[in-house]
């Protein structure tokens, strides 16, 4: 078989252009009154080694770094603190309540957030600080210490709307269940309350290393600065508080609802064995007419409607029994 030619391909070239064009830079960086502020989401192996680097973290810290979830916990070191803090986002892929993980790194002259998924108050944060230079030139005279506060408070004062729409839902299941769509309810009550258990999922063991945190932090503040992180621990705990009201309250409406169709089908049942015992003794009567014996009047139609009388007396009869003990 003759070999065929080989078509020849060229290896195209890179222009120019296509050399200058190079990925832009991830990582964001603020700098004012000798504190920097370095903000990127989702970081890298390769970003986060030179961020190590550059800052003289520990190994391990970078390990916990890249790792995909990691527990709320403080890691206290001579040069720097470093911090793991959960915060519920909503997860628009699996439309439930996720953990999202902020790695922060805090030093006497820095202070360097890593989430591992987009955390927009961090973000607007950040936004802010890059085009307001008078926002910028108070936060970051105040130390490290005071730049981490604001972005904390502002991750949780972000919780609170996410606990206002929980509370929303619950008040619309309540006025959806006694307007008698108690068979619907049920699906939102499940989904409610699994939104309730992610976000418990999420606070409880924070709360712990937000008390750690406050301690830990007392260095990278001045004196008159001590106190702010204790509000970032209240903030915590009226979630928490909150959460625990919200799954009372939707225990006590999965109870209500679980009564009100219970209730729903004894009436049924009840309706359905009123009806099958009234026609048992119809049932006799026609069945005694209905044997092949002679009997007074047979094949006569006074007999007929005799027979459709009596069955009559006894419907009556029964009806007016049942409504005597309130059974109707």
């Amino acid at each position: 078989m003759p070999s065929l030619p080989r078509i020849k391909r060229t290896r195209s070239r890179g222009t120019a252009s296509d050399v200058g064009l190079r990925p832009a830079p991830r990582v964001a960086e603020l700098s004012a009154n000798g504190l920097t502020w370095v903000h990127l989401d989702a970081p890298a192996s390769v970003e986060a080694g030179e961020l190590a680097s550059r800052f003289g973290w520990h190994p391990l810290d970078l390990e916990d770094v890249l790792s995909k979830r990691q527990r709320p916990k403080i890691d206290d070191y001579p040069e720097y603190l470093f911090a793991v803090l959960h915060f519920p986002v909503y997860d628009k892929t699996i439309q439930r309540l996720n953990a999202a993980e902020l790695d922060v790194f805090l030093g006497p002259n820095y202070l360097v957030t890593l989430p591992n998924v987009e955390l927009l108050p961090v973000t607007r944060l950040f936004r802010r600080c890059e085009e307001d230079e008078e926002l910028r030139e108070q936060l970051f005279t105040k130390g490290s210490g005071r730049l981490l506060y604001e972005v904390l408070d502002d991750l949780f004062d972000y919780c609170f709307p996410i606990l206002d729409k929980i509370a929303h839902k619950l008040d619309s299941i309540e006025d959806d269940m006694f307007e008698g769509r108690s068979d619907e309810v049920v699906r939102d009550i499940s989904n409610v309350k699994q939104e309730i258990i992610s976000y418990r999922k999420i606070i409880k063991p924070e709360r712990s290393t937000l008390r750690l945190l406050e301690r830990h932090t007392e260095r990278f503040l001045p004196e008159n600065l001590e106190l702010y992180f204790d509000d970032i621990v209240d903030a915590s705990e009226r979630v928490w508080d909150l959460l625990d009201n919200y799954k009372e309250v939707v225990e006590a409406l999965e109870d209500t609802n679980e009564s009100v169709i219970s209730h729903r089908q004894n009436d049924v049942l009840r309706l359905l064995t009123i009806i099958s015992v009234t026609m048992l003794p119809l049932s006799v009567i026609a069945g005694v007419f209905g044997m092949n014996v002679d009997f007074p009047g047979e094949g006569s139609a006074p007999a007929f409607w005799v027979v459709i009388a009596a069955m009559a007396v006894t419907l009556g009869g029964m009806v007016a029994f049942f409504r005597l003990k309130r059974w109707l």
